[in-house]
């Protein structure tokens, strides 16, 4: 996991190496830069994957052009693309060189480099950037994973993985939508999108049998490293799922709980850790410390979202409890989507669940996954969610939405029933909390965000953010995230 910056055009190499420098918390293990032509690519590196050889910007010089790349995020199926593309002149272990060799030129279509199904070949959670012949190409994972922000600066364009990191007067801030690639010569087209099958009748048995097995080769991915991995532990029904699959493959799992004394969540991810023998970690949180902590929260999680910043808190927390003991985490996050496990899913219409799934899958991107992607990286952390694997996300799609919510019966019920043999019985038909709720965060998080925004006036997120940032850039992020929070992200996108 790392942070990219960079620009095409009138743009300064000085301007992508503050840039980066603002992006330092992402990757504070090492920083490259590289110039060429009218392209400037600098990067931040958390050492994942080949800590001796996978430093960033990577450089093939041995073609018709140069090709360079910097990468943020993970390629899962590296090995198999490796082996497919055995000729080329491999310099480093690193998962991210996959990226540059399928997108180095070499393999034209009938009109050109065919940049698209290349990239289409490529799973895992990333955004990067490749510079060739004089073309800058940016591309983003289909789901959002990973984030990836486009602005202008003068006459030129620059890219960042967070908006906090361009230069004060950048305008016309937008996110490279998901599952597309942006080309300095030809502009945007898109190259994948989150799997939409038809649900497909059959018996709940084969239905159950095809979630455990997705989700079983998806965590088997998701533990590529050079690194330990632990996971978040909630005790909810997600996070434990991930866990039981974990334990099986990692010796001595830590696993993370977060919550105020006494809080349920602290509870059941107690039992968990027991049932399952990890090395399980708490974080009791004082409510000083949410209050005291909310300025830098929201200044990481770019974003005054009431519900957003609630559930941030104790992400916020556990990602700097985590970050302590290993470098990479697995955690639950797109369970709810989808196998309908949110409250208001018992209120949608039975015919029209299913769309109402993969409209929130397709909405991830700007919500749930940048308060993921956000509070841990704001700690140096890699997160990785298990459940959006598109191996998963298509076989959950095609399980009628009667087996996930039953009528009259529980929510998730053929998740739960995937992993009942892995939990125990009270965990595995425990009932759904939200994150802030069964933390015992929320409340506290309420209280504080109404303070705040009391004192605050008509500017509320200049408020927050003005301990913990300079003027000039806080009103830079309040006017990005003021767009988002007022839900028009539609038309900056």
């Amino acid at each position: 996991m790392c942070g990219i910056a960079g620009g095409w055009g009138a743009v300064a190499p000085e301007d992508v190496a503050a840039m980066a420098a603002a992006l330092t918390h992402r990757g504070p293990d090492d920083a490259g830069m590289h110039v060429a032509g009218r392209s400037v690519l600098g990067h931040r590196r958390l050492s994942i994957v080949d800590l001796e050889r996978g430093a960033q910007p990577i450089i093939d010089r041995s073609g018709p052009h140069e090709v360079v790349v910097v990468v943020n995020g993970e390629i899962y199926n590296a090995p198999a693309l490796r082996r497919e593309l055995a000729g080329r002149p491999w310099r480093t272990g690193s998962d991210s060189e996959v990226v540059l060799h399928l997108l180095d030129g070499r393999d034209p279509g009938p009109d050109g480099p065919a940049d698209t199904a290349a990239t289409a070949r490529l799973r895992g959670m990333f955004a990067f950037a490749v510079q060739r012949d004089g073309e800058l190409l940016l591309g983003r994972d289909p789901v959002g994973i990973k984030p990836l922000y486009l602005g202008r600066r003068g006459a030129g364009t620059v890219f960042a993985s967070e908006v906090k990191a361009f230069p004060a007067g950048t305008r016309d801030v937008r996110p490279l939508a998901p599952g597309t690639l942006w080309s300095s010569r030809t502009g945007v087209a898109r190259f994948g999108a989150i799997p939409d099958p038809e649900p497909r009748a059959g018996p709940p048995a084969a239905s159950v049998r095809s979630v455990r097995a997705a989700l079983e080769r998806s965590v088997d991915r998701h533990l590529m490293a050079d690194v330990p991995v632990g996971a978040f532990l909630s005790g909810g029904l997600d996070s434990s799922a991930i866990c039981a699959l974990l334990a099986r493959r990692v010796p001595r799992l830590h696993t993370f709980a977060v919550g105020l004394p006494g809080s349920p969540d602290l509870v059941a991810a107690r039992r968990v850790a027991e049932h399952l023998g990890t090395v399980h970690h708490e974080r009791v949180v004082d409510p000083a410390e949410v209050a005291a902590a909310l300025p830098r929260i929201v200044w990481s999680l770019e974003s005054t979202d009431p519900d957003l910043v609630r559930s941030a808190v104790p992400t916020w927390f556990v990602a700097e409890l985590a970050a302590r003991h290993v470098k990479v985490v697995l955690t639950g996050e797109g369970a709810d989507e989808l196998f309908a496990g949110y409250r208001y899913h018992a209120d949608v219409p039975r015919e029209l669940l299913h769309a109402e799934l993969r409209r929130s899958l397709g909405e991830m991107h700007a919500i749930n996954l940048q308060r993921v992607d956000r509070m841990t990286m704001a700690h140096s952390l890699e997160a990785r969610v298990p459940f959006l694997d598109l191996d998963v996300v298509e076989t959950a799609l095609r399980v009628p939405v009667d087996l996930k919510l039953p009528p009259g019966g529980p929510e998730k019920w053929v998740l739960r029933e995937a992993v009942a043999d892995l939990l125990p019985p009270e965990i595995v038909w425990r009932t759904k909390s939200q994150f802030d709720e069964g933390t015992g965060v929320g409340d506290l998080v309420d209280r504080a965000l109404a303070d705040h925004w009391s004192q605050a006036g008509d500017r509320p997120l200049e408020a927050v953010l003005a301990s913990v940032a300079e003027p000039e850039m806080v009103a830079h992020v309040a006017a990005v995230a003021g767009r988002w929070t007022a839900g028009r992200l539609g038309k900056v996108a």
